[in-house]
């Protein structure tokens, strides 16, 4: 009896202490890992998340990048890590699509506690400002009258720039020849070198947009922002899809509720703050917020839709 008395005393303490140093978070640096290069789009504005997120917890935020493996390598650091909030990663809508094409050490459901998202990609598809392809229908009718004739680049095999293409071809009908780079910056020099025919790329793209060295042909959005607003989406054109692409921030599984309140929290406020909106316009951006519950909703649904969506697409 004596002995229980004292487990449950213990216990006790351990929920108090755990409660006490939740209640305390932070009290130092907090790492969010970045699962792509140092200087893109998503490194440049997850910079500006954390910079807002320090303000208002009065702790820094140190941005470690870890590019690779479809930007997974966030989830797959963050799977050992202590769940205390003091490592975050970066989470891509391309941890729910990597399961089913290789084996991963990690489980996009189990693993992960979800957050928020604050913002979402967006892909445009777009030809060299001296293409003869001046539209959409231009392009397609090409590929579907000679099919293999018309080429496109995206940063890889499965990454939501070919899953908008491969939709693009089973609803059109055309038959497009897929080229994989190692992001967007090699395919946009490649489609300005003439090497190929189009692209799809994210908002990597707007500079050279606004340059008038590319010209855009759709997107593949409900909504647009910025340089974006003046493109037609894939609605438009008649086929009937977009490829929402929300990045949110995460923590490892079993990461107590009142931190991951305290992050929803400053996340939310982030996406007003005006330091943040100016670099999200940057790259003509757009905020994009779903909190715990709906992130963690949408993460279910996701990982489940990614294996009807690569059975239906039988990509090679």
């Amino acid at each position: 009896m004596i002995r229980k008395i004292q487990l449950g005393a213990l216990a006790i303490t351990v929920l108090a202490t755990g409660a006490a140093q939740a209640s305390d978070y932070p009290n130092r640096p907090i790492t969010l890992i970045v699962p792509f290069s140092a200087g893109g789009v998503t490194d440049v504005i997850a910079r500006a998340m954390g910079r807002s997120i320090s303000a208002q917890l009065k702790q820094p935020v140190v941005i470690e990048n870890k590019p690779g493996v479809a930007g997974s390598m966030g989830v797959v650091d963050m799977k050992s890590a202590k769940p205390d909030g003091y490592r975050l990663a970066l989470t891509p809508i391309s941890i729910f699509r990597q399961p089913y094409i290789q084996k991963t050490n990690y489980h996009p459901i189990d693993d992960v506690t979800y957050i928020a998202t604050y913002m979402t990609y967006d892909f445009i598809v777009a030809v060299n400002a001296s293409s003869p392809y001046k539209s959409l229908a231009d392009l397609v009718n090409q590929a579907k009258s000679k099919p293999g004739s018309v080429s496109y680049g995206t940063p890889g095999k499965y990454a939501a720039h070919h899953i908008t293409m491969a939709m693009l071809s089973k609803k059109s009908g055309a038959d497009f020849n897929h080229i994989p780079f190692k992001g967007d910056t090699e395919s946009i020099n490649a489609l300005m070198a003439g090497h190929i025919d189009s692209i799809v790329a994210s908002n990597t793209i707007v500079p050279y947009l606004s340059s008038g060295k590319l010209r855009a042909l759709a997107i593949a959005a409900n909504e647009k922002a910025g340089d974006f607003k003046t493109i037609p989406t894939l609605h438009d054109a008649g086929y009937g899809f977009d490829m929402p692409s929300p990045v949110g921030i995460s923590g490892p599984k079993n990461l107590p509720s009142d931190i991951v309140n305290k992050l929803d929290t400053a996340i939310r406020n982030a996406q007003q703050d005006p330091e943040f909106q100016k670099v999200l316009a940057n790259y003509s951006a757009r905020s994009h917020y779903f909190g715990p519950k709906e992130y963690t909703e949408f993460a279910i649904a996701s990982f489940r839709n990614e294996e009807n969506l690569l059975k239906m697409l039988k990509l090679d």
